[in-house]
């Protein structure tokens, strides 16, 4: 049977540590049971950006919210 290291990457804005922990979570468990694989088999990145770092219609997520 051949070895798979899935890896779950996501990108976003600064979360708590409680939500990322939820995230990381529910993203694992989700991906071991499609691919039917067993959750020690994903690894899963969370890459935070600073909110002027983000920018949706033009403007960077913090002049939005401010």
């Amino acid at each position: 049977m051949e070895k798979r290291m899935p890896v779950i990457s996501i990108e976003m804005g600064p979360t708590a540590l409680e939500k990322k922990q939820e995230l990381i979570q529910a993203l694992t468990t989700a991906a071991a049971k499609i691919l039917t694989l067993p959750e020690q088999s994903f690894v899963v990145l969370i890459k935070e950006y600073p909110l002027d770092a983000i920018g949706v219609g033009g403007q960077s997520l913090s002049h939005r919210i401010l």
